[in-house]
């Protein structure tokens, strides 16, 4: 990307964006790849983006589990863990499943209980309170579980309980996690994380439900090492597919094979739990990685955050098309009262954090009865208004709990681990980008210091207007059904892996408002080209600027997508930006 020259001279947008395009050698990197494989030349400018070499080329788009999927004994304990797993199911030894309350939460904990249900055997879920119990085990679920059951498995959690674990005695504990690990561990039977600190980080892309299949996959090895069979594994990517998506691990390597994989699997519409809430989601189409991450993702969500903590893993493990439908219903009618409690704890952030300025390395807010379970919504929408790390608390009585929200380039959760582990919070921990932490009123103003003094030695909040890359220009007509297929051949697109962003140049737009912050666009005199949706266009400049900008011309900016309704396909444009073009 050439950072010397404006794309189309674009230095600020109306979102105050510098727009940054492809530079010639990039072009020429494109049209060599194309001469030499044969492939479409949009998609040849996607994949030398992506750093894809023109004989690699084949592999990226095809991507298969059985070349990518590392060898589960690359991490620690891995063998110690599978081996006390198949020893409790063989015993028939009680076990208890203790999980985080989201999706990666909620999928880790489905594929053990399946898993062990196809194999003859039940276990028990837990999955603690978020207001009442907080993220991860605690003394006093771990000494109730440990009464009833002599294995307990925590998963995408337990890396930092040090004191809950050692509670749980005499039960053997398994903790199968990815957050980020401290210098000491858990006196557990076994700590299977890539992001322990004696890892070598190599598979620190993994997310919680990854860690657990790769844990399964060593099971099936011991298992078929004594002459036994466990379930088939394919059958359980559309979980893992799932987790990987809502979890925003990046879609590289491995990762981007199970959500390629994954998805295949989902649309066979097997699983009874994903079949329900896809139906009351109204999903219509294939699935697709937008749809893991947007539709089903937050409702699966929603009872965590607002509703009961165990209705996303109860919807995803079970076998019950009845309970599925129950559950899936009341799931998505917690996502909406969800969508209106964020609304106003949203517009109640922004302000306190527009007052207290969004210039420096770090935006945040805190606030008296701002519901724990939407701080981590509202801290992903700071940091998209912003460009910068954001942290959102909400405060009962003198406790507050938040979450946090980082930029690429900046590891939020190694810098909220350090300033818990000064004493500034009560609680702090996570990933690169995104954590939660707990802390007393009077910490507040001092912990916000420090973590904006570490973010600013990372380089948050540069100066300058904030970039826009472009892919591609592209003409209106060009926008067809078949164009987006092509492209689609280099996802999955997500976390690491964006789908490309192209501009429509200079074309007049006739708006119409879609509720109270939409804007749905077409495109004057255009009788073929996509619609143009404009999300949450009036919780900025875009609506006001684009709805009655009569012969005007633009230039638009955002990303193609195909939607489907009432069975006819049309290809739409999700504008992120737009300038103008006269």
């Amino acid at each position: 990307m050439s950072q010397d020259h404006a794309f189309l001279g674009v230095a600020a947008s109306l979102n105050g964006r510098r727009w940054v395009g492809p530079d010639a050698a990039a072009e020429r990197l494109a049209e060599a790849m194309g001469q030499q494989t044969r492939l479409p030349l949009p998609l040849c400018r996607i994949l030398t983006a992506r750093g894809i070499a023109a004989e690699n080329a084949e592999a990226f788009l095809n991507p298969q589990l059985r070349d990518l999927l590392p060898d589960p004994r690359r991490l620690k304990d891995m063998e110690k863990a599978a081996a006390r797993f198949l020893a409790a199911l063989q015993r028939r030894e009680k076990i208890a499943v203790f999980a985080d309350y989201d999706v990666d939460g909620g999928s880790s904990a489905a594929l053990l209980l399946i898993w062990l249900r196809e194999m003859g055997h039940q276990a028990t879920l837990y999955i603690p309170d978020r207001i009442d119990e907080g993220y991860g085990p605690n003394i006093p679920a771990m000494q109730a579980l440990a009464r009833d059951h002599s294995l307990i498995i925590c998963v995408d959690c337990g890396t930092l309980s040090h004191d809950p674990v050692a509670a749980a005695r005499p039960a053997d504990v398994v903790i199968l996690d990815h957050h980020l690990g401290a210098e000491t561990l858990p006196e557990a039977l076994a700590v299977v994380n890539p992001n322990r600190q004696d890892e070598d980080g190599s598979l620190a892309h993994l997310c919680a439900a990854a860690v657990v299949f790769l844990m399964l996959v060593e099971a099936g090895r011991q298992l078929r090492e004594t002459g036994h069979k466990g379930p088939d594994l394919m059958g359980f990517l559309d979980l893992v597919a799932l987790a990987t998506v809502a979890d925003v691990a990046p879609l590289t390597g491995v990762n981007r094979a199970f959500v390629r994989q994954g998805l295949r699997v989902m649309a066979r519409r097997d699983r009874v739990g994903l079949r329900a809430l896809a139906d009351v989601s109204r999903m219509d189409q294939a699935p697709t990685a937008y749809a893991l991450g947007f539709l089903l993702g937050p409702r699966i969500n929603a009872g965590g955050r607002i509703g009961e903590a165990d209705l996303g893993a109860r919807l995803l493990a079970t076998a019950s098309e009845t309970e599925a439908l129950a559950l899936a219903r009341r799931l998505d009618d917690l996502n909406t009262e969800r969508r209106e409690i964020t609304d106003r704890v949203r517009e109640e952030a922004l302000a306190q954090a527009e007052a207290r300025g969004t210039e420096g390395p770090l935006v945040w807010a805190a606030g008296d009865g701002w519901h724990p379970g939407v701080v981590g919504i509202v801290a992903a929408r700071l940091k998209e208004a912003t460009g910068r790390p954001a942290v959102v608390i909400g405060f009962d009585g003198d406790h507050g709990k938040g979450s946090a929200r980082s930029v690429p380039g900046v590891d939020l959760g190694a810098s909220i681990h350090r300033i818990a582990a000064e004493g500034l919070l009560e609680k702090g921990g996570g990933h690169k980008m995104a954590a939660g932490l707990s802390l007393t009123r009077a910490m507040l103003e001092p912990a916000m210091t420090r973590l904006a003094e570490l973010l600013l030695r990372q380089g948050a909040g540069g100066t300058g207007p904030e970039m826009l890359r472009i892919d591609s220009i592209l003409l209106p007509e060009a926008a067809n059904v078949e164009f987006v297929e092509q492209i689609a051949q280099a996802g999955p697109f997500g976390a690491s892996a964006p789908s490309p962003r192209f501009v429509i140049p200079s074309v007049a737009l006739q708006g119409r408002r879609i509720g109270s912050s939409h804007l749905k666009l077409t495109i004057r005199g255009q009788a073929q080209g996509p619609e143009i949706m404009a999300f949450g266009a009036f919780d900025g400049p875009l609506g006001p600027q684009l709805e009655n900008s009569g012969h005007r011309l633009f230039h638009l900016a955002g990303r193609l997508e195909i939607n489907t309704w009432g069975g006819k396909s049309r290809v739409q444009l999700r504008l992120e930006d737009a300038a103008a073009a006269d």
